[in-house]
């Protein structure tokens, strides 16, 4: 790793480390430019914040946050907040790194962009977060803005959290500005299908993959294929229906507290109520229940690993049997298990690919915002199927021309785009 990156303030976490080995290793096969290898190794700015909320009972608590951009050479900065107990200045650094990569591999005029609060969002009452909201978005306030970094929204926040970012945000400026968060209810700008739209693009990619290993010699239908998701939360749930309804068996699901299974396949729909009005899989009483590590163990075609980072490392790597891998959450499969996995004949579709189904659509919202011309869900999800399967040919491209896997030939296609901008562009002064 770079010497520069040896202060501790970026590389602490193992999301940050293994997504730099990802970048190093791809800049290497492709012979990337050493500086601008250099310089995608380290986040362009940082900001960290304390956040001092009054509670509901009149104590005054003190929560840490952060707003990072790692690049802005290809536009503003993009990217989700998140409220999550884990969260850190590391691990934010590395998801803005992520979004930078998946934005350019998608064609998006935006750069990489991350935030979070250090906070377990199940503690707070609906007062306490639209306070930690509203104050964290003026301590942020310089960083942010629809031409400078457009927030959206992540673990542990939703489409009202948007809403009180963009009327804090509003109210300082003087006037509404609906562009400067994307995820937004529809009733203030937001767009129709941004809910769905990363879980859809999660499946997508499934089908066309599908499709071109099939085009090598299988013989794979998804209605004859079973399926399993960890982490069924804004992306899981909706990748899990969007299989079902195509036919395919879904055998499984998991949230936090454990999954549950069912070998003639689940109910999605019916899980889905259960979920929405528990808010938890526990005591869902029509499958049969099981940890996350049993989960990612069955003998299944196709595992969606939706939850958070790090599921899938060199201690259960040898458990997992699944055939095809689209990767849900940022960063679920460690350097190490993603080696071992697609040396044993595991098809991966990597997180900047599989998941960029919610900034593409975040984009949209952008557009249509500065607009002030929206479009239906039908043509949503049209453009949205359009820009996926570009993006997955052009990495299945560089997959063949390679002779590598999709985790790398993914960021080989972003880094090709994003390196040309950087040297057409120079470095100031």
């Amino acid at each position: 790793m770079s010497h520069n990156l040896r202060s501790g303030l970026w590389d602490t976490s193992p999301l940050y480390q293994n997504a730099v080995l990802d970048l190093d290793m791809a800049g290497k096969k492709m012979g990337l430019d050493s500086n601008v290898l250099e310089r995608l190794r380290m986040p362009k700015k940082a900001m960290c914040v304390s956040i001092p909320v009054r509670m509901d009972d009149g104590s005054v608590k003190t929560f840490e946050g952060y707003r990072v951009q790692h690049s802005t050479t290809l536009g503003p900065g993009k990217g989700g907040i998140r409220f999550h107990p884990e969260v850190n200045l590391s691990e934010v650094s590395a998801l803005a790194m992520l979004m930078t990569m998946k934005c350019s591999l998608v064609g998006l005029p935006l750069g990489g962009a991350k935030g979070g609060i250090r906070v377990d969002p199940a503690q707070l009452s609906r007062a306490e977060h639209q306070a930690l909201t509203r104050r964290f978005t003026m301590e942020i306030i310089s960083m942010i803005g629809p031409e400078q970094d457009i927030p959206a929204p992540d673990i542990g926040t939703d489409a009202q959290h948007m809403a009180w970012m963009m009327d804090t945000y509003s109210m300082a400026k003087g006037h509404a500005v609906p562009g400067v968060v994307t995820g937004k209810p529809v009733e203030i700008g937001g767009s129709l299908g941004r809910p769905e739209s990363t879980g859809r693009g999660v499946v997508y990619v499934i089908e066309h993959a599908i499709e071109l290993l099939n085009k090598k010699g299988h013989k794979y239908v998804l209605k004859n294929m079973t399926a399993a998701v960890n982490g069924f939360g804004k992306v899981g749930a909706v990748a899990a229906l969007e299989l079902f309804n195509r036919g395919c068996k879904v055998v499984a699901v998991s949230d936090f507290f454990g999954g549950l299974y069912d070998k003639n396949g689940l109910n999605v729909p019916e899980v889905i109520e259960y979920m929405n009005q528990n808010r938890t899989l526990k005591g869902y009483e029509k499958a049969q229940v099981i940890t996350n590590e049993d989960l990612f163990a069955l003998p299944i075609d196709i595992l969606i690993p939706a939850a958070i980072d790090g599921v899938i490392t060199n201690a259960n790597m040898k458990n997992v049997k699944a055939k095809i891998i689209s990767e849900g959450a940022n960063g679920p499969i460690t350097s190490e298990a993603q080696t071992y996995l697609e040396q044993n004949g595991c098809y991966i579709i990597p997180d900047i690919l599989a998941n960029a189904g919610g900034v593409i659509v975040s984009y949209f919202e952008w557009v249509q915002g500065l607009q002030q011309f929206f479009w239906n869900e039908n043509e949503v999800n049209a453009k949205l199927a359009e820009i996926m399967l570009n993006a997955f040919n052009r990495v299945a491209a560089n997959a063949e021309r390679y002779n590598c896997g999709m985790k790398s030939a993914a960021l080989i296609t972003s880094v090709e785009r994003l390196s040309k901008a950087m040297l057409l562009r120079g470095l100031f002064p």
